[in-house]
């Protein structure tokens, strides 16, 4: 169909013709004949219209060369040439959409603005070189957030959520979107709730499970955790206290300074003081291999917790974490920073105790499996070093002018010309660069979820580290770490002490160690999730019923995280929301972990 011709100036990049079809819209994908380079793919990016005419402002894409690579046209087209609708087969043999989805590593992220052509995104790509979520406040980042979850999670990949808001605990539950849209997309409604873990302040929000962080640190640790800036003469005495210290705990660095005679050490008494109340810091921290599962969304609830200890949090997990890949001690994941402004913001708009840790994830963790997605609402606020190493980028509706000019300069493939675009963008449509050669306006698909926001190669193999990190997040699922209660004897142990030949047969028994607390005492009880029943002794099949739990009923072993060769694997018969709930009518709960007891039977 002929929409109009050519008319005015024409660049290598961009051209205008008079409209002569009303089927004319924005954001059409248009073709042109040029005669060096054959048709040629175009976007109508604006309408303008007068008392005589109609006119319409275009972008030049390009045309697939031998190469199969897009390349710009090398001269202007000639004024008065016909242009034409642009054919669904044209715009997909230049634009590669598949995002190959035959290799498995594609994920379905919405359509082309104003056609019905799906984009179907490189997630394997998209994993391993950062992403960078930008937009205004109410234009959709969040939501667009969630349709990204949903596309990685069913590919079995790890995702950590830090979120300050509490917005995406929302994943769990089915999205209310009318069925008909839904229908439409080729959608269907799905909560993950089965997959979701969320983490928090229980005081605030009741189904999260408390976070655990290490108390053990350096004394540099130390001072990078402490919420206040400390002058020379207050660093100098909280080091003279804590540089006898053989293990760095939050009572005995009170206790040291108390015994100082020195004024100034009483605010850092109740700054430690604070940070200790706050429970965050455990010498029996949440377990990483807990945290990062294959398959699984592990949120990390800050709503309710002052900036400054969210900067500490945030601080401490990820630096933990990205020692954890390093190490291979937890499966590759991916990383979503929600308010990033917040977290490592730009020099001259304040400090943030996590900042030194994002910027070293945003330049190393590609190396080893650590995606990052920085989200935010004010891109000027955001280290442009951090903006930079991000190498896909999914900018929806910005319009303050210092955020265009930080995108426009941190972001490669951004011009200045894109700055009206952004501005323009309807809301739920996004610009997204990176991906492919040339920025796309996309329309954003609808949510198989709930969306809470109202008012080293990720996915296949990566050519400069040599790993196929899919493999390795199944085998950490397949064989991975598993939380065990051992028995004092291992199984080599028992061979040594038989008489004979023995068949020895080692069973997995599902179970939770039970935190509560007991007429003022806190304390760990082991339940199997078979019959229910407290376990005090596994060995020595020392057991006792629910309704008898009291003090005395107290577990002090702790809970392993190994490799181990077993033969059977029971099934749980009793869930742990029901365990918990169970446990709870005679004590108060505070945390509830998951585990296997490990059972040798000899015969």
């Amino acid at each position: 169909m002929i929409l109009g011709r050519l008319i005015g100036k024409a660049s290598t990049t961009q051209f205008q013709f008079q409209v002569m079809s009303a089927q004319t819209k924005k954001f059409q994908f248009i073709q042109v004949h040029h005669p060096d380079y054959g048709f040629v793919l175009g976007q109508v990016m604006e309408l303008l219209r007068t008392e005589n005419d109609l006119t319409a402002q275009c972008n030049v894409i390009g045309f697939k060369d031998v190469d199969h690579r897009i390349k710009g046209i090398r001269t202007p087209f000639a004024i008065g040439s016909e242009v034409l609708e642009a054919e669904d087969s044209f715009i997909q043999s230049v634009i590669e959409l598949d995002g190959d989805v035959g290799a498995g590593g594609g994920g379905f992220l919405g359509r082309l603005e104003g056609k019905t052509i799906p984009v179907n995104i490189d997630l394997q790509k998209l994993l391993t070189k950062h992403l960078c979520v930008l937009a205004k406040s109410g234009a959709g980042k969040s939501y667009a957030v969630g349709v990204l979850i949903e596309e990685i999670v069913e590919k079995g990949v790890p995702v950590l959520i830090i979120d300050p808001h509490g917005e995406y605990a929302a994943l769990k539950f089915p999205t209310e979107e009318k069925k008909e849209i839904l229908h439409e997309w080729g959608i269907e409604a799905q909560g993950y709730g089965a997959k979701v873990q969320e983490y928090g302040n229980p005081h605030t929000k009741e189904d999260v499970r408390p976070l655990k962080l290490s108390e053990k640190m350096n004394s540099s640790e130390l001072m990078k955790i402490l919420p206040i800036q400390l002058s020379n003469a207050q660093e100098a005495m909280l080091f003279s206290v804590i540089k006898d210290m053989d293990e760095i705990n939050f009572d005995g660095i009170i206790l040291g300074l108390q015994q100082l005679n020195a004024g100034g050490k009483w605010n850092i008494i109740d700054t430690l003081s604070y940070l200790r109340n706050l429970k965050l810091f455990s010498p029996s921290p949440t377990p990483f291999s807990e945290l990062i599962r294959p398959g699984k969304i592990t949120i990390i609830n800050l709503r309710g917790i002052t900036p400054e200890v969210q900067e500490v949090v945030v601080y401490r997990l990820l630096q933990d974490l990205f020692l954890e890949r390093k190490q291979e001690k937890i499966p590759p994941f991916f990383c979503i920073l929600e308010e990033a402004h917040n977290f490592v913001p730009e020099k001259g708009f304040g400090r943030a105790k996590s900042a030194d840790v994002i910027r070293l994830i945003s330049s190393e963790g590609r190396k080893f499996g650590l995606g990052l997605c920085v989200v935010s609402q004010r891109p000027a606020l955001v280290q442009k070093t951090v903006l930079a190493q991000c190498s896909t980028q999914l900018i929806m509706k910005v319009t303050n002018p210092n955020d265009l000019r930080a995108i426009v300069g941190s972001i490669e493939g951004i011009t200045a010309e894109t700055e009206q675009e952004i501005q323009n963008l309807p809301i739920g449509s996004a610009l997204l660069c990176g991906m492919v050669d040339r920025p796309l306006v996309v329309q954003i698909r609808p949510r198989r979820s709930q969306h809470g926001g109202h008012a080293i190669d990720i996915l296949g193999s990566v050519e400069e580290y040599g790993k196929d990190i899919v493999e390795e997040a199944q085998k950490f699922e397949e064989q991975g770490l598993l939380p065990l209660v051992k028995p004092h004897l291992e199984k080599k142990d028992l061979l040594l002490m038989a008489n004979g030949p023995v068949t020895i047969t080692t069973y997995l028994i599902p179970a939770c160690l039970v935190r509560c607390e007991i007429k003022g005492m806190e304390i760990a009880v082991l339940v199997d999730k078979i019959k229910g029943r407290i376990i005090l002794d596994p060995e020595k099949d020392l057991r006792k019923e629910i309704h008898q739990l009291d003090e005395s009923c107290g577990f002090f072993r702790k809970i392993a995280y190994e490799n181990i060769e077993y033969d059977v694997k029971l099934d749980e018969k009793i869930p742990e929301e029901e365990l918990k709930k169970m446990v709870e009518k005679y004590c108060m709960v505070l945390e509830v972990r998951n585990c296997f007891i490990v059972y040798y039977k000899v015969a």
